[in-house]
This record gives structure tokens, C-alpha cells and sequence, in this order.
């Protein structure tokens, strides 16, 4: 018997005056993506959508909100369904400056929402707002550097930290923050993994470049994006590479598995993929190798040949000129995302 599909998680977005269009909808688009855009990618089936995000507002009309962007709600507070997490983005308000009216009108309704258990989150300046509720009394919290200073004089119950991108707290750990600037990128990403898992967020991640450190994009990228070749045969090819890449002589074997002369395969293989058959075997092979520097602490060296080199300078030399990083370059800028994802979401 099929298993029933998972109901969406549901978010609901604060649209307040203030909010900036570009985080609100910057969260909605990563949400959207979550189980999504990967598999579009690489030509994978995609299933039911992991999160629903809903605009709320608290009369559901349209209202203008930072530098004049028009928002346009998609329910009330009243008409909204249950969320699972509450989010308020940002809000253009000056540090220490009285809240908007319709600011104010959220915080009891904040309060109620996680009453009922929902995640409460903020975003930079979103601080203001949430810490209205009271709810971060004895807390650490977060939020933008220029607000901190502001934030402790009106809620001194609260400890708060600049520094820190990111803060999960309270007792079952229903309160998140996210701290300047685009450590947004960091909460939306913790939501993902939170409720999706850590595997969904560093593709979210990657696809969309959110990590706030500079690293070249190419880093991001995946090496094997484009999925499978439309020709039935090329393609059975390349589900043979996902599995035994380490093989040796993994060309050979596919030649061996086509039927066809090598050279008929290599001119019919690079037509299809866009890339000669060696070549798509090395992405394959990186591929894996920064999945494997991304989660754990194997030695560079045992990771050339597990992924099939057991040449380590050649694997490092080849590595750094698809990627633009070395692998403990990689493994330094990844690793650590990984990790706080993982810790932030904890066991279970």
C-alpha cells in the first residue's frame, strides 16, 4: 500500500509596512525551491512541495511596504490555516522608533500562534517585533548590529548577540533568528533543514549561492546539473556512472554495456550529455567527492579513492580545475555550513 504524502509545512510570511519585498519573497522563492529546483536540474522526478509559505497580513488587503513595494497578502490572520512557523522577515523601522499600529496588532497574535505550538522566526530588524511578544525574555537573540544596542535597552530580560548569525532558542527550540544583512540566508536555510532535512537545505544552498561568505561561485555549482540524455541508451549509460563511478576502466565498461564500437559510443555519448564520456565521469566522481568533504572527516586522500583515484595529486589537480577550490578549501567553506545546519536542527 502507497504511503500517504506528507502535508507541505506551512509558513506564514508577515506582510507588515516596513517588510522589504526582496526578503520576503527572497524566503518564500527558497521554500518554493526546496525539493524542487535540484531535481529539476538533474532531471529527477519531482514530488509534492515540502513547504507552503503563505503572505499573511492582518486584514489579508494590500498594503505598501518598504520603498513602496506593493504587497498583496495572500490570507488574513483570520483566514490563515494553522502555520507551522511564523516568520516576520525585516522590518524598516529605526532602531528604538514606536512600531507601525499594524506592527503592533501582530504581537498578540504572534503569541497565540506559538501558543499552538508553531516555530516563531525573525530576520534582521524582524527582532523588534518578535521581542514585542516577550516571548524572548531569558533568551539569547539576535538581530542587525545597529539594532542590538536599541533592542537591550527596551528588553534587557533578553541577551542579545550581534555577532551571531544565527540563534535557535527557547525550550523546545521554536524561536529562531537570523542576525544581519543576508544571514536571512541562514535562517531560511535552518527552516529547510529543520523540517526537510539537512540534504534539502545545502542544495537550496547551493543552487542559489547562500552562503554570505565569498567564495567563487563555481563552488557551488553541481558539477553533474542537467540531468539525464534523452536518448534511452546513453541514458542507461549514465545510471551505470552514478553507481559504479569508482570503477576501473568506467569508459570501458560503459562501451561494454552499449553494444556499441567505442568510437560510435564516445561521438553518440558526447552529443547526448554535452561532455565525452571520461569527462562526465570525473563530474561524477567530483560530484560525490564534495558531497563526502561537505559531511564528514575523511582524509582527502581516502576520498580520492573511494570516488576512484588513487593518484591524490591528480584527483586535487583535477578538483581545484573544476571546482576553483582545493579540496581543503572546499571542505574548509562547505563543511561548516553543513555542520551548523545539522547541529542547528539536532538529533532525531
Amino acid at each position: 500500500m502507497a504511503l500517504a504524502p506528507t502535508p507541505p509545512i506551512t509558513v506564514a510570511l508577515l506582510a507588515l509596512p516596513g517588510v522589504s519585498a526582496a526578503t520576503l519573497y527572497g524566503f518564500h522563492d527558497a521554500l518554493a525551491g526546496a525539493g524542487r529546483d535540484w531535481q529539476l536540474l538533474h532531471g529527477e522526478a519531482v514530488g509534492p512541495p515540502l513547504f507552503r509559505s503563505l503572505v499573511a497580513s492582518p486584514d489579508g488587503l494590500p498594503l505598501a511596504g518598504a520603498n513602496g513595494v506593493r504587497l498583496t497578502p495572500d490570507v488574513s490572520f483570520a483566514t490563515c490555516p494553522r502555520p507551522d512557523v511564523v516568520c516576520i522577515t525585516d522590518l524598516m523601522v529605526m532602531p528604538g522608533e514606536p512600531l507601525d499600529p499594524a506592527c503592533e496588532a501582530a504581537v498578540g497574535w504572534l503569541r497565540e500562534r506559538h501558543a499552538e505550538g508553531a516555530m516563531l522566526a525573525s530576520a534582521c530588524s524582524g527582532a523588534v517585533l518578535l521581542a514585542r511578544t516577550g516571548l524572548l525574555d531569558g533568551l539569547d537573540a539576535t538581530s542587525h548590529w545597529a539594532y542590538c544596542d536599541a533592542l537591550r535597552r527596551a528588553h534587557p530580560a533578553t541577551r542579545w548577540f550581534p555577532e551571531r548569525g544565527l540563534v535557535v532558542a527557547g525550550g523546545p527550540r521554536r524561536i529562531a533568528m537570523a542576525g544581519s544583512g543576508v544571514a536571512w540566508h541562514q535562517l531560511v536555510l535552518f527552516l529547510i533543514a529543520r523540517f526537510a532535512g539537512a540534504r534539502e537545505a545545502m542544495q537550496v544552498a547551493r543552487i542559489n549561492l547562500m552562503d554570505p561568505g565569498a567564495a567563487n561561485p563555481v563552488a557551488y555549482a553541481s558539477l553533474t546539473h542537467g540531468g539525464k540524455a534523452a536518448d534511452p541508451l546513453i541514458a542507461r549509460c549514465q545510471e551505470w556512472a552514478a553507481l559504479h563511478y569508482a570503477s576501473d576502466s568506467p569508459v570501458a565498461r560503459m562501451v561494454e554495456l552499449s553494444g556499441l564500437p567505442e568510437r560510435t559510443f564516445k561521438r553518440r555519448f558526447t552529443a547526448a550529455v554535452g561532455m565525452a564520456p571520461l569527462e562526465y565521469v570525473h563530474t561524477v566522481r567530483l560530484e560525490e567527492a564534495k558531497q563526502m568533504l561537505e559531511a564528514g572527516d575523511a582524509p582527502v586522500e581516502a576520498i580520492a579513492v573511494e570516488v576512484g583515484y588513487q593518484d591524490t595529486s591528480f584527483f586535487g589537480r583535477l578538483f581545484r580545475r573544476k571546482v576553483a577550490l582545493t579540496p581543503a578549501q572546499y571542505r574548509r567553506r562547505f563543511k561548516p555550513l553543513g555542520d551548523k545546519l545539522r547541529e542547528a536542527v539536532g538529533p532525531g
